[in-house]
């Protein structure tokens, strides 16, 4: 069998890369500012380009997926920028169906319900070419953003991604796949490793595509408790930096930092801490303060309430303000503590970013 063919892309050369500073506890002249979801229906020009397209006709069509991942740098001085893109693209890769109800989110009409399920995923799906049309658009979009700001690349976390599969879709309670870590142990660690020998590789192609930084969303971290995301979540957390970065250094590819994001589990920060990933996200219920006082060893992001952005412009400014004090503006990134709500006022999202730069700037004065 013939040796891949090594992807030698060429790219406009990096003006700003404080984020990619930031993410390796380098030195930063300001804090860097980027929102979850920057990309999205609070943006007019987003629900215009929406309304003629199919939420993932979207997804996967590169000219399309970057035409959005641009937006928001167009309208604000971000620091980075996201990849449009879904989590959920690696059940669909794996051979689930998937669809964009309206009204209620992401949904899979035939959700894994047994573990007899297991069997119809696509165990050997080849995701250069299944995903071929996420690496397109991370490609087209390094391109187009002419080296303005990194472009940042996402994957949801195994947990996660196994919870919406046998959930069927969104749920409060978890119930059904919480059922799974209790009852059927053996199972879950299959779905899981299956899970994750797909993110690992699609990752990767990320990287060989153009994107420079790594995010990876454990969105239902929070529901478990300690034991549980121990067991369940943290080992396979760990093991995707582990081999997404020793896989790029065997292709001679410097490893790109890479972020983890688990929602509401402050319970682990001690062992993201040490999971080997660069950056700790935070959501907006962990104090500033305790998270610093157990992450040493890497740079933290996060984490104002997302709600604050129906503030005014000065008590919102204020609030940036009393977030930046609290973390200080080195080994940091400010983000929202989730992402960006359909009905926040665009103007927040420009007060928020403008407020970073400038009070950081201040500070580091």
């Amino acid at each position: 069998m013939a040796a891949p063919t090594k992807v030698n892309l060429e790219f406009p050369k990096l003006k700003n890369d404080l984020i990619i500073r930031a993410a390796r506890g380098e030195k930063t002249e300001r804090v860097p500012v980027w929102a979850m979801r920057q990309a999205g229906r609070y943006l007019p020009e987003f629900r215009e380009l929406r309304a003629e397209h199919n939420f993932f006709k979207i997804v996967q069509t590169p000219p399309l997926a970057c035409e959005i991942t641009l937006q928001p740098i167009r309208r604000f001085q971000l620091d980075a920028a996201i990849i449009f893109c879904d989590i959920l693209v690696i059940n669909q890769a794996l051979g689930m169906e998937c669809v964009m109800v309206p009204g209620k989110g992401p949904t899979f009409p035939q959700p894994i319900a047994k573990p007899e399920d297991l069997k119809r995923l696509d165990k050997d799906v080849n995701v250069r070419d299944k995903l071929s049309y996420v690496f397109s658009a991370i490609t087209l979009t390094r391109q187009e953003l002419k080296g303005q700001v990194p472009l940042i690349g996402f994957a949801g976390a195994p947990w996660t991604l196994m919870a919406y599969s046998i959930e069927g879709g969104g749920s409060k309670t978890y119930s059904k796949s919480k059922k799974w870590l209790y009852t059927h142990v053996e199972a879950s660690h299959q779905f899981l490793q299956i899970l994750t020998d797909v993110i690992v590789p699609y990752l990767v192609c990320q990287v060989e595509a153009g994107a420079q930084l790594l995010q990876v969303f454990d969105s239902h971290a929070g529901i478990l408790g300690k034991d549980l995301f121990c067991t369940f979540s943290l080992p396979y957390l760990k093991q995707i930096v582990t081999r997404v970065k020793d896989s790029l250094r065997s292709k001679s590819i410097k490893p790109v930092p890479m972020i983890v994001f688990a929602k509401d589990a402050h319970y682990g920060l001690e062992e993201l801490n040490n999971s080997g990933y660069d950056v700790v996200g935070l959501d907006w219920t962990i104090q500033p303060q305790q998270a610093r006082a157990v992450t040493s060893k890497v740079s933290l992001q996060g984490n104002l309430d997302p709600c604050a952005m129906y503030c005014n412009k000065d008590d919102l400014t204020s609030k940036v303000k009393q977030m930046l004090s609290q973390f200080g503006t080195q080994k940091y990134i400010a983000n929202l503590g989730h992402g960006m709500y359909p009905d926040f006022p665009p103007e927040s999202l420009e007060t928020f970013v403008n407020a970073v730069h400038e009070i950081s700037e201040k500070m580091n004065e």
